[in-house]
């Protein structure tokens, strides 16, 4: 049995509003982790050398399951579609995609005239781009209005420090004097004589909108945005006729508009932030269309108001808020207006004609996801949405809003062969501690048996009103196909339920977010669909905090436990207010160093501050060394001291990407060999033979 590697202790007591805690640990954070995140060489050769032991460890613990990841990888690998492309999306003389060439990682970038099959013109070859590095990732792309350039946004290290080239699509050269130090956000103006862009200070945080002409020259600075706590992106609206700048959080917004046709305009302010005000700006038939939760909206309302009044008192409702009814988002073309929305945890796409006739798009599905997907145009009665189901594999519609009729543009294709009549999709309710209906999704092979014989997957989320849809994934089939259960459990923190769902997992409710994820568990078992301590759980992010929380509380109803990039120790963190997302998730979390209430409740849930002597089921933490969302000390700290505490014998495993950030790989083969690993880590927890019995 390889020995796990023993990491050093350094006792450090850190004194904060009358308390004091204790961190062994600390000395994994690298003082220098602001150059390390541009420069991965930099790190400190101590904590490197831990780190590399830590994979080696991983690796050996691993090694009997080679030849199952390999298998699993296979399967996923042959389900996909190698040389795939996308619905090609329509903007004038041209329509763009994006598409796939067999073998290769990255795709390509093209066009070709409307409505023809070619010729193709290609934008930019990631896959070229990428050869010889060892991360690279296109987030953004955008071609200019008048179809001459093309710009795109690249992360070359995996920490999010991106930057934005210019391509002229005549010349086929690439412009001198990219953008640097960006974040990814940028947009062209409707005249594409310049870009809005958005900057990132030295400790990540969106700081500064500037603008600059479309082919280079120097940045005049627009919009200075003083909170560190405020994210800050730039757009424009649907009817072209402004440019907004938008600041906010996850309790408060603001906006501010540029006339389209004076693009070198001052800002004019929309509203002003207030405290747990949030609303977003829709410009429509010459008025400002207002999502928002005010006047105790919780699940949002449309209000509307005239362009020359835009102060929230001038706001009048258009459509009241219905309880219930959580209006997600809002979109327009010339004569429609198109809303997002979820109602008892489905969705449904609600389209309202410029007369004000309405009529709604849903399905009669137990579960299903549907989403809307933006276009180019404006002057359409078009609107495209994709539809899937945990069972169906994707579908992208054209629907005509004036007809209300519907054209399949592409089914998602799976090579090997998917029946969706082998598979079975079921949504039910588990009954919190507090009587909150928590509603869960299963995926499983039709005529399962549900005596509790079955190995279950449980995966959950729960933050930041991010929903965990019912949406279809290729991936899942490697453990249903070998006879698992899969299943989402909707806890609180997300927004499945309506926006009160988040309300009710967020700040002083989060331990809400773990009860009901136990409550899954229980229900789940309680139903046949699995045993205590035949479960795998996985959580990624914030999800991995979720996972850290389950596994200090109830370490008894699991075989396994999957963090991935695992924001786990959310008191240090939320206490340096060096860290790129400190000031912004304030209110999602509270602010331990200014709220006393804040810390004891912290401290009461903290997944890193609560490990204790209790038998931990066998826990695989992943990271990402460039990562700047969760930096690679959470995972590296949360498994030392699991294996410091553990009293179970079962193994605390930590596989760190030395060469990736937040979302792991970049190239999609590479990605699924992760995804491989991590569910072969699940079928060994379980003990199952193919994996040379359990750990």
């Amino acid at each position: 049995m390889p020995t796990p590697p023993a990491a050093r202790r350094e006792p450090k007591t850190i004194e904060q509003l009358g308390r004091t805690r204790h961190d062994d640990f600390a000395w994994m954070k690298d003082d220098n982790w602001q150059e390390v995140m541009r420069d991965p060489t930099l790190l400190r050769a101590d904590i490197r050398e831990q780190l590399e032991r830590e994979n080696a460890y991983t690796a050996a613990m691993m090694a009997p399951t080679a030849a199952l990841q390999e298998r699993i990888y296979q399967e996923m690998r042959g389900r996909m579609k190698e040389d795939d492309s996308s619905v090609p999306a329509p903007d004038g003389p041209w329509e763009y995609y994006r598409r796939y060439t067999a073998g290769a990682q990255h795709p390509l970038y093209a066009r070709r005239p409307r409505g023809t099959d070619g010729p193709e013109q290609i934008l930019i070859n990631a896959d070229e781009q990428a050869r010889g590095k060892s991360f690279y990732k296109i987030v953004a792309t955008a071609h200019s209005p008048d179809h001459t350039l093309f710009a795109y946004a690249v992360d070359e290290q995996g920490s999010e420090i991106y930057t934005v080239y210019v391509k002229d699509l005549e010349s086929g050269e690439t412009l001198s004097d990219p953008i640097r130090d960006c974040t990814g956000d940028f947009v062209w103006t409707p005249d594409s004589s310049r870009l809005f862009w958005v900057w990132r200070d030295d400790n990540g945080r969106p700081a500064k909108v500037f603008r600059r002409y479309a082919r280079g020259g120097e940045d005049a600075l627009v919009y200075h945005e003083r909170d560190d706590g405020f994210f800050l992106s730039t757009d424009v609206t649907e009817s072209r006729a402004y440019i907004l700048i938008s600041a906010g959080n996850g309790s408060q917004s603001e906006h501010y508009v540029i006339p389209a046709q004076t693009p070198d305009a001052a800002p004019t302010l929309f509203h002003a932030r207030e405290e747990d005000l949030l609303y977003t700006p829709t410009h429509w038939q010459g008025r400002w269309h207002v999502l928002t939760n005010a006047d105790g909206a919780v699940d949002f309302k449309l209000m509307v108001c005239e362009t020359g009044a835009t102060a929230r008192a001038n706001w009048r409702d258009f459509i009241p808020h219905q309880q219930g009814r959580y209006i997600i988002s809002v979109g327009a073309t010339r004569g429609f207006l198109v809303r997002a929305e979820r109602i008892n945890a489905l969705p449904r796409i609600v389209v309202r004609h410029a007369s004000g006739d309405e009529h709604i798009i849903a399905l009669d599905e137990e579960a299903y996801n549907l989403e809307l997907i933006g276009g180019h145009e404006f002057e359409t009665a078009q609107q495209r949405f994709i539809y899937e189901s945990p069972t169906t594999p994707i579908q992208w519609f054209d629907y005509d809003m004036d007809a209300r009729t519907r054209v399949l543009r592409k089914t998602q294709e799976i090579p090997s062969g998917h029946d969706p009549s082998s598979y079975e999709a079921r949504r039910f309710f588990a009954t919190a501690p507090d009587g909150a209906k928590v509603p869960v999704t299963v995926l499983m092979q039709r005529g399962q048996k549900l005596d509790g014989s079955a190995p279950l997957f449980l995966y959950g989320y729960g933050s930041y009103g991010i929903s965990m849809d019912a949406d279809f994934s290729v991936r899942r089939f490697s453990l249903v196909d070998r006879g698992w259960i899969y299943a989402i459990a909707h806890v609180r923190g997300g927004a499945e339920m309506g926006f009160g769902w988040f309300l009710d997992g967020r700040r002083f409710a989060k331990r809400n977010s773990f009860t009901d994820f136990i409550a899954c568990a229980e229900e789940l078992i309680a139903q046949g669909y699995g045993r205590a301590g035949n479960i795998v759980c996985e959580g990624r992010s914030a999800g991995g905090l979720l996972m850290g929380a389950i596994a200090n509380m109830r370490p008894d109803l699991w075989a396994g436990i999957i963090g991935g990039v695992p924001f786990v120790d959310v008191l240090n963190t939320m206490s340096d207010t060096s860290l790129p997302l400190t000031p912004p998730e304030w209110p999602e979390w509270g602010n331990p160093l200014e709220s006393a209430e804040a810390y004891d409740y912290i401290a009461s849930y903290c997944p890193y501050t609560n490990v204790a002597a209790h038998p931990y089921p066998a826990m695989l933490a992943t990271g990402g060394l460039t990562d700047p969302r969760v930096t690679y000390w959470e995972p590296m700290k949360w498994a030392a001291k699991l294996r410091d505490f553990t009293t179970s014998g079962r193994p605390v495993l930590l596989k760190m990407n030395m060469d990736a950030g937040h979302a792991g790989s970049a190239g999609r083969f590479d990605y699924l060999k992760e995804l491989a690993h991590d569910y072969a880590f699940a079928i060994k927890a379980a003990g199952s033979e193919e994996a040379a019995g359990g750990f």
